[in-house]
């Protein structure tokens, strides 16, 4: 779609000087890496860096315009467009919206937010929407999915995509015939505007934990960022057995449907038969959630229900590999509340030790690592504590507050720095009839340290240290 700068700007509060507003925009960024000829530049100033500093390489590269929301930047040449706005950010997604022809308004959209089970509800709406003959795209932590299938797109590896991505990908989505878009509504990418300028019909609460408090700035900041979904859809979806989403939704002023086991809920499903390969109460909730989606879409709850046995979990959510009667689940479980959901599951059906490999993310809330590793031993049977994304932070400090949590020495735990290390000890170790959990990278296929990002796969590794246990295990029968 070809917009001159006028039409972009067009009844957005702003003050413009220089330039030729009769310039066509041919694209809008705020990475100065990415700017070609014709393009807006928005200079935002971020946590971390400053887009002004890079205002002369975008004009450099093509920019025509420059999208600031301050006074005190570089001086601008007199030929270059400045827009002065008030919030670049909200700017971003209406100019991201406007350039792309405003998608959303010609798909169905339903946003996912939660702590925990984004990922498993967007791809269960899916999959049900997928089963009625729908064209689907859901789009999150996991990837970009059409029609159940990972497509290849050029964007960051982000929960919420930022503006500039997902309007693209969004027409990139109605060119090609999808009529359904489920995405992850992250309370990062919610609070930073991602998602304004993007018609919502359906948004889910799932439930609110304790994660992500310290990028937010406190609890109250991160429950307000996840209100906002309350503010943008048509309609609402509360889990009504979280009390805190239930006590976010009092004053909403759009039609609320509650699903749960409680009572009063309005979508209840006592006898719901799940896939056999899918265990635990919280995917039962989860699956509820996906159900109400359906149902507010017009679907009879009697032929969704048949539909739910064949739901599949998406990838690094109690993904299971099975050799000699030793069972390995790799759950992508890092947060307190999804890592005792697992726990739990896992226990009832483990018939012999649970043995659980996990590790807490650097650079993020410090205070669910003792809660967690209190968790690990009350279930376990043993723990080996090791090396999750440490970032830039001592991968060594992240160990020790974890282990804060076991209230001192106990002969069941063990800390291994190398993750790689830990998962193959945890199988080696392991019988039949035992089960090892490596909680926390899920799907991942990096480890994040202060080195930077290295190819990495909790599944990959649970694979050859199964395969060597079969060997050593067949090496030690031929030797007796």
């Amino acid at each position: 779609m070809v917009l001159f700068l006028t039409e972009l700007i067009k009844d957005w509060p702003c003050t413009v000087n220089g330039g030729k507003l009769r310039t066509v925009v041919t694209g809008i960024t705020e990475d100065s890496s990415r700017v070609k000829k014709g393009y807006v530049f928005v200079a935002r100033k971020g946590h971390e860096n400053d887009g002004a500093r890079y205002i002369e390489k975008a004009i450099e590269q093509g920019a025509k315009a420059i999208v600031i929301d301050r006074t005190d930047v570089i001086e601008i040449p007199g030929d270059i467009v400045v827009i002065t706005v008030s919030d670049c950010t909200l700017f971003m997604s209406h100019a991201s919206a406007r350039l792309a022809g405003n998608p959303a308004e010609r798909m169905k959209v339903i946003a996912v937010t939660g702590t925990n089970g984004k990922t498993t509800v967007t791809h269960f709406i899916g999959q049900l929407l997928k089963g009625y003959g729908n064209r689907v795209a859901v789009i999150g932590t996991t990837g970009i999915f059409f029609d159940g299938i990972k497509i290849d797109y050029d964007c960051p590896k982000m929960t919420t995509l930022p503006a500039e991505y997902l309007h693209p990908l969004l027409k990139k989505c109605n060119d090609e015939n999808i009529t359904h878009i489920v995405l992850e509504a992250s309370s990062l990418g919610l609070s930073s505007n991602r998602l304004d300028h993007c018609e919502i019909d359906i948004g889910i609460l799932l439930n609110i934990g304790t994660d992500h408090y310290e990028e937010h700035g406190g609890k109250s900041a991160y429950i307000n960022a996840k209100k906002r979904l309350i503010r943008m859809a048509k309609t609402i979806i509360v889990n009504k057995d979280d009390e805190q989403c239930v006590q976010m939704v009092e004053k909403a002023t759009v039609p609320l449907i509650y699903f749960g086991t409680d009572p009063s809920a309005d979508v209840r499903v006592p006898e719901l038969q799940m896939n056999p390969s899918i265990p635990g109460h919280y995917n039962r909730m989860n699956a509820l959630a996906a159900i109400s989606a359906l149902l507010v879409l017009g679907y009879s709850l009697v032929d969704i229900v048949h539909h739910c046995s064949k739901l599949q979990l998406p990838e690094g959510r109690l993904q299971q590999l099975e050799r000699d009667g030793v069972r390995v689940y790799v759950d992508y479980a890092h947060t307190p509340d999804a890592l005792k959901a697992v726990l739990q599951t896992l226990s009832n059906s483990c018939y012999g030790k649970l043995i659980t490999v996990f590790g807490c993310g650097g650079q993020r809330d410090k205070g669910k690592r003792a809660e967690m590793g209190e968790l690990a031993v009350f279930y376990s049977s043993s723990v080996i504590v090791t090396s999750d994304n440490p970032r830039n932070e001592d991968p060594i400090a992240i160990i020790s507050d974890i282990m804060e949590g076991f209230g001192g020495a106990c002969s069941a735990i063990e800390a291994e720095l190398d993750r790689k290390y830990a998962i193959r000890k945890a199988i080696l170790c392991a019988a039949p009839g035992d089960i090892v959990l490596i909680a926390g990278k899920g799907h991942e296929k990096t480890q994040h340290t202060a080195d930077g990002l290295f190819p990495f796969s909790d599944y990959e590794e649970a694979e050859r240290a199964l395969f060597e246990k079969t060997f050593l295990d067949i090496k030690e029968i031929n030797i007796e």
